[in-house]
């Protein structure tokens, strides 16, 4: 179960993300998209995932990934994203609630390149009774 404590906190990142220009291929290729110059809008999930994952299960924020399922998706994005750019990412718990013995958790991820916010990633995640 989620710390309650987790919520309104904001868990940097452990690691760079380096975008290269194989990953936008191969993400583009998947989804069909041709022009592959700058990254798709949602490319930016495959980016974060693995520090979703380092970040939301450490043992003070207590989310069990084994039962999370993707709920929903949005992004801003504020600069495209291209081969090369390096990324730390940072991830906010903005709320939490139980709906029939479920968690669903909404969690904003931001990139930021340098000192500067590149895409904002809002994700619902339920974890499953």
């Amino acid at each position: 179960m989620l710390s309650p404590d987790s919520v309104g906190r904001t868990f940097p990142g452990t690691d760079p993300i380096i975008v290269s220009q194989a990953d936008i291929d191969a993400f583009c290729a998947v989804i069909g998209d041709t022009d592959t110059t700058i990254a798709p809008p949602t490319f930016t999930i495959r980016a974060t995932l693995a520090q979703f994952e380092e970040i939301l299960t450490r043992p003070e924020v207590g989310l069990d990934w084994s039962r999370l399922v993707h709920g929903d998706q949005k992004f801003e994005i504020f600069t495209p994203v291209k081969a090369g750019d390096e990324f730390f990412c940072t991830a906010t718990i903005e709320s939490y609630r139980v709906a029939a013995g479920n968690e669903i958790v909404s969690v904003r991820s931001d990139l930021h390149k340098g000192s500067e916010l590149a895409v904002s990633a809002w994700s619902t995640l339920v974890v499953r009774a």
